[in-house]
């Protein structure tokens, strides 16, 4: 595949240190590919404020994703920002704000993400009314679902058309969606979204068994892994740490060292993108080869770890896999 002006641009300065941790990887990502194998990415942060989905998008169309592993914010922040990008505010002086100009924001109903604010009517209440017929409606027929497909529901419903204020290819829930890609949202109670659901099941108008659990996830990640791992393998390309990462990396111990099956094949591929500082009992500043002894990793997979700016650095290695 012939290489566009971003691609060539990293080819031919990124040499060094980090630059060249980051062309090795997304170099190693495209063997993986070409091999066979198959790729889970995970995303901690807020990535999707970060509108990460403008080229995760187009790697999840052009088949270069096939599992992603993410919170319930990323989950539900990439649909927040497709049906109310106009009414969010940056305020690209964040560091100086003060605490009264922070509780001025919460007054004016902004919630900040670094530089960027969420406007919460626009925003969580303009989703929260069509998931909460997802979900009543599933209830009312005995049906479960988890998280995500949910949320897919509601995309693919077409209900939120209407608000759309991005072009929907940038969006990455949207290709997903289209796509079926499955995801894996371990946590998600701990996201705007699940805290909706939560009120509901406290005011008594849901049930908490409605929304499936993390355990059901995980459960369900076990089969996923075990039908998918032949030949060359599942990689696993971490954008920065949390529970977006650790949860899904711990599927392949588990299933061996819990479940005592023995024929379970170890990750492939490991990225790590992190700004982490390497530190003691840290899991997002933990080196890979720390995951060789919990049973996640072989001696032989191939490690990476760029340790910058995953804003910055994951678009620019999708970039060289897409051929931009």
């Amino acid at each position: 595949m012939s290489k566009g002006p971003v691609s060539q641009f990293i080819e031919h300065h990124y040499r060094h240190f980090n630059a060249a941790a980051l062309m090795d990887a997304a170099k190693g990502y495209v063997t993986h590919l070409e091999e066979g194998g198959k790729m889970m990415i995970t995303l901690a942060g807020a990535m999707s404020t970060a509108e990460l989905g403008i080229s995760l998008a187009e790697m999840i169309r052009q088949d270069k994703v096939h599992i992603i592993s993410c919170t319930g914010a990323n989950l539900e922040e990439d649909v927040m920002n497709l049906v109310a990008h106009s009414h969010y505010k940056r305020v690209p002086n964040y560091r100086d704000l003060t605490p009264q100009e922070e509780w001025d924001l919460l007054e004016n109903h902004y919630n900040r993400v670094t530089d960027t604010c969420i406007p919460e009517e626009e925003a969580f209440r303009r989703l929260q009314k069509h998931l909460v017929k997802q979900w009543k409606e599933a209830e009312e027929k005995g049906e479960r679902y988890f998280p995500h497909e949910f949320l897919y529901k509601t995309v693919l419903s077409g209900e939120l058309e209407q608000y759309y204020e991005i072009d929907p290819k940038d969006s990455w829930i949207i290709a997903a969606a289209e796509k079926n890609i499955p995801i894996v949202v371990p946590g998600w109670e701990d996201s705007t979204t699940g805290n909706i659901f939560a009120s509901y099941v406290i005011k008594g108008e849901l049930k908490a068994s409605t929304v499936k659990s993390g355990i059901e996830y995980m459960t369900w990640l076990a089969d996923w892994y075990r039908h998918n791992s032949g030949g060359k393998g599942v990689g696993f390309f971490q954008i920065a740490g949390g529970i977006a990462g650790d949860f899904p990396i711990c599927v392949v111990p588990m299933m061996y060292q819990d479940l005592e099956w023995h024929d379970v094949p170890f990750w492939s591929y490991f990225c790590q993108i992190s700004d982490s500082t390497t530190s003691y009992g840290s899991y997002s500043g933990a080196v890979p080869n720390e995951k060789i002894t919990w049973g996640k990793l072989d001696i032989h997979t191939p490690k990476f770890i760029i340790e910058s700016d995953a804003t910055i650095v994951a678009p620019l290695v999708f970039a060289w896999i897409l051929g931009w």
